[in-house]
């Protein structure tokens, strides 16, 4: 079994924590597809709407910077230990006073502190992940992260939904993300074989300057915050599209159903490509896969993602289709993973805190434009700034290179901490 698992590139003692990073992100997911939808049949706007998504998306985004020190800090396990402690006590106050309410004021704090814990814990674990992985494997390691991740977050996720609300309900259905969110992290943090890497700090201070590191490093290596901008721009229309594509889609006769089992499909295709393009990334550069496979052709289907249903009309197959290729084409942003962490390999977890803080603000970012621009240009004006925001992440991915300096570095520290892992 372990000659099998490491020919995939996963290491026998990391493959508890990839499956609990799965059936947690299932928990935390699965309302992504339709919360919006219910929220504007009870009686807010889409404006609001999106106001509630790019409020929580802003503390995610928070909570994804945070995460790549804190791991450094406390360690992977207990950071991620924080976050768990986070998303279930932001659940508990949300279900009961929040959605009850349909009260904005309550909503948008309660929603936002259930925010900021799934990046402490998903994030944490990946910055585990790029200190454990030898570096020639480093691709394939974080494409199955991000295996685990999108295909709870937004397959599992949006699956169990679409058979779950005709049966529970919604508030039954959000009431049993906690199941998932317990048991994911029971096998993440306590079954999970493999020993923490963890950064010493002398004292406090030291400790508050590493914190510092995860921002200044985006200025210390311009490199480093270029990948944070084309983070950002990664995952943003993804996240934007749950805020209005589901209108969108039922306008044109397509049940909700068929709306998440569509959005599932998406992600379905990216969970499979994640490992597909984590591969391709180690034979054939992290950069040029990231340039051509995920902002190019993010582009492409972003655009596709409108035109082709608006012309196929309610084509079940057809939008299915569409929504595959454009999730396929999001995982050719996967070895951004591998890329960032090795332009600094002696400070991984401060470059990871740069690059999950773009995760992050695709959470926020995506839906913003959306409260902002829908009224103004509509369904189609979003469309296309979110295809020209791919278009410049290509551009952007021209300058962050690595050199065969950074490299040779970054295979020396990999080795160390591989060979210190082994020993453990």
């Amino acid at each position: 079994m372990d000659g099998l698992l490491g020919k995939l590139g996963m290491d026998r003692k990391m493959a508890l924590g990839y499956f609990g990073v799965l059936i947690f992100m299932m928990g935390d997911g699965l309302e992504l597809g339709w919360l919006s939808s219910y929220f504007t049949d009870h009686g807010l706007s889409v404006q609001q709407s999106a106001l509630v998504f790019s409020v929580y998306g802003f503390a995610v985004a928070i909570a994804a910077w945070l995460s790549g020190v804190l791991a450094e800090v406390l360690g992977p396990r207990k950071a991620m230990m924080l976050g768990l402690s986070l998303f279930v006590a932001g659940t508990l106050v949300f279900l009961t006073f929040g959605i009850t309410s349909m009260n904005l004021a309550i909503i948008l704090p309660t929603y936002a502190l259930r925010g900021l814990g799934y990046p402490l814990f998903a994030y944490s674990f990946l910055v585990w992940v790029t200190y454990y992985a030898p570096s020639d494997k480093l691709g394939t390691a974080v494409g199955w992260f991000w295996f685990a991740f999108s295909g709870g977050l937004n397959v599992l996720g949006a699956y169990y939904s679409s058979f779950a609300l005709p049966v529970l309900g919604e508030m039954k259905t959000l009431w049993s993300a906690l199941i998932f969110v317990l048991l994911g992290a029971t096998v993440a943090i306590f079954l999970n074989k493999d020993k923490n890497h963890s950064k010493k700090f002398e004292n406090k201070s030291e400790a508050f300057k590493y914190l510092l590191k995860g921002v200044t490093i985006a200025f210390e290596n311009p490199k480093i915050g270029m990948g944070g901008i084309v983070r950002t721009i990664n995952t943003s229309a993804a996240y934007g599209f749950v805020v209005f594509m589901p209108a969108f889609m039922m306008d044109l006769g397509f049940t909700r159903s068929e709306w998440l089992q569509i959005y599932g499909s998406l992600w379905t295709s990216n969970i499979i490509f994640n490992l597909i393009f984590g591969i391709v990334g180690d034979k054939l550069g992290w950069r040029n896969t990231v340039m051509w496979f995920g902002g190019v052709g993010c582009a492409v289907f972003t655009a596709a993602f409108y035109y082709v249903p608006l012309a196929a009309g309610p084509n079940y197959f057809v939008a299915t289709a569409v929504a595959a290729c454009y999730g396929a084409c999001l995982a050719g942003f996967v070895p951004l993973s591998a890329l960032i962490p090795s332009l600094a390999p002696e400070n991984r977890g401060a470059a990871m805190s740069i690059l999950n803080l773009g995760a992050g603000l695709s959470t926020f970012v995506g839906p913003a434009i959306v409260g902002a621009f829908i009224g103004l240009v509509d369904t189609v004006g979003v469309i296309w700034i979110y295809t020209g925001l791919y278009l410049i992440s290509a551009v952007l991915m021209k300058f962050v290179t690595l050199s065969k300096k950074e490299a040779e570095e970054a295979e020396r520290v990999s080795q160390e901490e591989f060979q210190n892992a082994q020993k453990a």
